[in-house]
């Protein structure tokens, strides 16, 4: 069993560290391992891996290019090493993380590469596209990139922006439901105005806890805007969106420790 670490021992942590930073760097480069799930190989070749499948339970994954780029970026702040190596994950791994990551960092211009909106939409579309832990808000950050125009001559593309925040809502991306939302109340070239769907996604974000898609829904059914006016449920929306400012005002002021 492993030890456990003394995390008030400052060498204790320092070596622990940098002992992460070993084991990730060797997955990373010379077993080119993306995901950090390579397999230890049997020494007894493939019949010998196929003996033991069925004896033992599956290695433990390894740390991988993504876990180093982590480690790079949270832990030692060497964010321009991390670049590097989120720019090898995604182009030439397609790893969907990393291409989220790596889109982040272009979009900024962290890391010491340039501020690139193009280059960070086309590596949100990457992750978006593959699927994966943060494809949800790859898909989102696409859709907003098209959404202001930024990426296309200042020309806003609401029909790519309306399937990419789709695709996030889709994945119960609360933001995106509720743009969604507001695309379909205003209406925009090639997507014509929707109070159905509006609604229909209102009442999604604010499922989700996005306080302005609460107060959207409340808003149309106050006003029979679209849908059938209801006092009631437009209360009770109302009070839904009270609820969750107060849940997110009371977060945003603990203090752990006390």
């Amino acid at each position: 069993m492993a030890a456990f670490i003394n995390f008030e021992d400052e060498e204790e942590v320092r070596s622990y560290l940098e002992n992460l930073h070993v084991e990730y760097s060797y997955q990373c480069f010379k077993e080119k391992d993306p995901d950090g799930k390579r397999l230890h190989r049997d020494p007894l070749g493939a019949e010998g891996s196929a003996a033991r499948r069925e004896a033992q339970p599956p290695h433990p994954c390894l740390a991988g290019c993504q876990r180093l780029a982590d480690y790079l970026d949270a832990v030692k702040k060497d964010f321009v090493a991390a670049a590097r190596v989120l720019r090898d994950n995604c182009e030439g791994h397609g790893h969907s993380e990393s291409c989220y990551k790596l889109g982040a960092y272009q979009a900024i211009g962290k890391g010491g590469l340039n501020l690139d909106l193009k280059a960070a939409y086309k590596s949100f579309m990457k992750s978006c596209e593959k699927g994966g832990k943060k494809s949800v808000n790859a898909c989102h950050n696409v859709g907003l990139l098209a959404h202001d125009g930024r990426v296309n001559d200042d020309k806003p593309d609401p029909v790519v922006a309306r399937d990419y925040y789709t695709k996030a809502c889709d994945g119960s991306f609360a933001p995106s439901c509720f743009n969604l939302s507001v695309i379909y109340l205003q209406g925009a070239p090639g997507v014509p105005k929707d109070m159905n769907r509006a609604l229909t996604y209102s009442l999604k974000g604010c499922e989700l806890g996005h306080i302005w898609a609460c107060a959207n829904a409340s808003r149309m059914y106050k006003l029979g805007d679209g849908v059938e006016k209801n006092d009631a449920k437009a209360e009770d929306l109302k009070n839904r969106a009270k609820q969750l400012h107060k849940e997110q005002k009371e977060a945003s002021t603990l203090t752990f420790g006390e």
